[in-house]
């Protein structure tokens, strides 16, 4: 869990985004979509110095009380930088090549006529009607 490393007790506002700065001080930075304009000149401020040296491997935040704590992170470059190795490079293997095509002699290309094709639309009405009989013919019963 989260450690305190400094007790500021800041009150939040709305529409500001609170950090660490670089130098480990507490400042603020109006969020884009806070509401409300930004007065010139205030786009970033200081709230309260700390001076805290930071850790590798933690991330630091301002936690509900408004006291900045830190945690250790669970993916840091320190740790993915150790026990790992580079996965072996692939052999390349010579590239496939596609068979070449066999040349075909000149046909004499056949039209055969198709014979026109019958209209279905025929068989579907009386498809339906037959099925519309039935189910009244049971609906009777």
């Amino acid at each position: 869990m989260a450690t305190v490393v400094a007790k500021t007790g800041i009150k939040r506002e709305k529409g500001w985004l609170y950090y660490l700065d670089k130098k480990g001080d507490v400042s603020r930075a109006r969020m884009a979509r806070g509401g409300g304009k930004v007065p010139r000149g205030k786009k970033n401020e200081k709230v309260e110095k700390c001076g805290i040296e930071r850790e590798e491997g933690f991330l630091y935040f301002i936690d509900k009380k408004g006291n900045v704590a830190k945690v250790k992170m669970k993916r840091s470059a320190k740790r993915k930088s150790t026990g790992r190795r580079k996965p072996a490079a692939r052999k390349r293997t010579a590239a496939r090549r596609k068979p070449a095509r066999r040349k075909t002699t000149a046909r004499r290309k056949t039209t055969a006529r198709r014979k026109p094709a019958r209209k279905k639309t025929a068989r579907r009405k009386t498809a339906r009607k037959t099925t519309a009989r039935r189910g009244t013919a049971r609906r009777r019963r």
